[in-house]
């Protein structure tokens, strides 16, 4: 499985500022010295000693993931926030012939939805979507955002193949087998687990984590233990997640003991705040390592979300 990140934030789009982006440039020419420039080589010498948070951005959509099975020559897409505009303009890029899309829901607060009207193969009449959530309302939510005075054009204008899919155990597609448990959030959100035979890849956006979440029933056990990955919600630091008390989000320390509770090998922070820049995010990775150090928590690769990163299962 081949897994991308094409809208990593929470709550509501976060795009860069222009005051951000001239801090970034100041403080990267405050870093140059005559030597930085004096070839091509001293040039990307120089680019690539930059620390992350000049060098980049984490990025400023809204959730959206995709997955990419070897034996699927379809897109498995994880919900539709801003980020899934780029990727369906990737999608057009990649094989301009009009391919099927599985379009999975963890649930439907806007920033999960605000960008399927912006999603282009949805306009096109040779391209199919199938549509996947344990709710039951999925189509008319859907369709109830594209309705005046929200929006000026109506679901009727989706003209590509649609066909809804209330997902009630589980779904099979080419071998990958997704599974689904209902989290902890205000008008629930529903974790996905992805198994190829091969890996188990959890996708658990918006949940905020409790003890029960913890306890080894057979429930939990059968979903979140030993997965090669999760991608989990750890929006808050804990200062905030006490302050921000079922809010429906997690403290990025909550997240590592969840990952280390379940013997999960790799953990990506996921949903990030829209009030936190790139450094105060890359910061917070840095004490997400230092705290699994510090409690003696090894065995867990622990990464930040990154509009653009891929990763390989």
């Amino acid at each position: 499985m081949r897994i991308r990140f094409w809208g990593v934030r929470g709550s509501l789009p976060a795009p860069l500022l222009p005051e951000q982006v001239k801090s970034k440039i100041s403080a990267i020419l405050e870093r140059l010295t005559p030597m930085d420039i004096e070839s091509p080589a001293s040039r990307e010498r120089f680019l690539a000693g930059l620390p992350p948070w000049l060098f980049g951005t984490i990025g400023g959509n809204t959730p959206c993931v995709s997955v990419h099975c070897e034996d699927l020559q379809e897109w498995i897409v994880l919900d539709a926030g801003s980020g899934i505009r780029e990727l369906g303009r990737a999608a057009a890029r990649e094989c301009p012939s009009p391919r099927g899309y599985h379009l999975f829901f963890s649930h439907f607060h806007w920033d999960h939805v605000q960008g399927f009207p912006f999603f282009d193969p949805a306009y096109n009449p040779a391209a199919r979507i199938d549509f996947y959530s344990p709710n039951p309302g999925l189509e008319s939510f859907l369709s109830g955002q594209m309705r005046s005075p929200y929006f000026p054009i109506t679901s009727e204008f989706v003209v590509a193949e649609k066909c809804f899919h209330q997902v009630k155990d589980s779904v099979t597609l080419k071998g990958v087998t997704i599974t689904y448990r209902k989290m902890n959030h205000p008008g629930d959100s529903y974790a996905y687990c992805f198994n190829d035979g091969k890996h188990r890849f959890i996708y658990a956006t918006d949940t905020e984590l409790s003890a029960s979440d913890f306890i080894q029933t057979e429930e939990n056990s059968s979903f979140f233990r030993y997965a090669d990955l999760i991608i989990l919600d750890s929006q808050y630091t804990l200062e905030e997640a006490i302050e921000k008390y079922n809010w429906g989000h997690s403290a990025f320390s909550l997240a590592v003991d969840f990952a280390a509770n379940w013997g999960i090998k790799q953990l990506i922070l996921f949903h990030h705040d829209p009030t936190y820049d790139d450094r105060k995010l890359l910061n917070i990775l840095q004490s997400a390592r230092w705290y699994a150090e510090r409690m003696g928590i090894s065995g867990i690769e622990i990464s930040l979300a990154m509009e653009g990163m891929e990763l390989e299962l």
